[in-house]
């Protein structure tokens, strides 16, 4: 191994000459770089793979070619247009910030500070417009980028502790370069993505390989450390699809905070024989049977859902008895332009086949 000092002198080259011959140069976002459409891949790649984000951003960007567009559009088509990314938080962020930048003159702040004070983005998401849309020198500190240096530097413990954290984005300061600040940047995502991979990581092609202290010691595996884990609490909720004779189903927006926040979902209620007190003005058919479909499975960060959709045949109550400016009665046949968290949109898809067919064709 080379030195301390020969290796931080040698880093960002290295890292830059392999760019040149295997990084990614063809990204959607890659094409008409502008500060918009880096921020709005940089969102979208959030906790979610390259494969994943880039039919979401075609869309998107198909959709909101500009941030005027994305901030006239209603929170409905952007949250319809986000279905599935998950961690729909990051959606509703994206309409806010295009609102305000909009407000403020249609111009993203022209630093990392400026950046970091608008919602929904961090310092490493501040650090990648400004370096790959502006040209600026600035760090970033994503997943693949804190592997790459916790493994070279062995920088010890999970990056969600503050004093690992607080060296990851020293060692990261450091070593990012004066000079073509935006491939590096892109680099070293790349090096996370395709070579330091969390699991089997393919060393011999890294161009750190020999100043790599995880690969020298033979513990790729130790960085960055992990998160104790704690078992996943289970849920168990009753999504009830009250359904009119005309085979539409009712959908009501769900609270700004919480889980699927500002997204449409059936009701719920913890008994599935019973209506939410605020439905209770609608009757039930009682002489159609109650169809409970199939139980769904959904996991979340940090709780696992059990989902048992019940099918109620109902009559529309009266006015007032549900808010009309939050629910709505759709037909399931028809395709839905709301945004409607994933297990919502199965269960609708199911409903416009047939409620009785088996669940393995979602």
């Amino acid at each position: 191994m080379v030195s301390q000092t020969e290796h931080d002198q040698t880093f960002a080259p290295r890292v830059l000459e392999w760019f040149d011959q295997h990084g990614r140069h063809d990204l959607p976002w890659q094409h008409n770089r502008s500060p918009y459409r880096v921020w709005l891949s940089e969102i979208m790649l959030q906790q979610t793979q390259v494969a994943t984000v880039i039919p979401y951003f075609m869309r998107f960007t198909e959709r909101f070619p500009a941030v005027t567009d994305l901030a006239a559009a209603s929170e409905d088509d952007v949250l319809h247009l986000w279905t599935g990314l998950g961690y729909y938080a990051r959606a509703r962020n994206l309409h806010r910030t295009a609102q305000l930048v909009v407000a403020a003159g249609g111009e993203f702040p022209d630093s990392v500070d400026g950046l970091m004070g608008l919602p929904g983005i961090g310092r490493s998401t501040a650090g990648a417009i400004a370096s790959l849309a502006m040209g600026q020198r600035a760090a970033i500190l994503d997943g693949n980028v804190k592997r790459v240096l916790a493994r070279h530097d062995a920088i010890a413990g999970w990056p969600g502790t503050s004093t690992t954290l607080k060296a990851l984005w020293s060692t990261a300061e450091a070593y990012t370069p004066g000079t073509r600040v935006a491939d590096y940047n892109q680099a070293m995502m790349d090096l996370g993505a395709t070579l330091c991979r969390r699991s089997k990581p393919a060393c011999p092609g890294c161009p750190l390989a020999t100043t790599c202290v995880a690969r020298a010691t033979q513990q790729q595996q130790a960085f960055p450390g992990r998160k104790a884990r704690k078992p996943l609490p289970h849920r168990e909720t009753c999504m009830l699809i009250l359904q009119r004779n005309d085979g539409r189903v009712l959908l009501e927006k769900r609270p700004e905070r919480g889980v699927w926040g500002g997204l449409w979902s059936f009701p719920e209620t913890d008994c599935p024989g019973t209506l939410p007190g605020h439905l209770e003005g609608f009757t039930v058919h009682t002489e159609v049977a109650d169809l409970e479909m199939p139980a769904i499975e959904h996991t979340f960060s940090h709780f696992h859902l059990r989902i048992r959709p019940v099918v109620k045949s109902v009559t529309a109550a009266p006015v007032g008895v549900a808010e009309l400016d939050s629910t709505v009665w759709i037909d399931p046949t028809e395709e839905i332009y709301l945004g409607v968290a994933a297990p919502v949109g199965r269960l609708l898809r199911k409903l416009g086949r047939d409620p009785k067919e088996s669940d393995n064709k979602d």
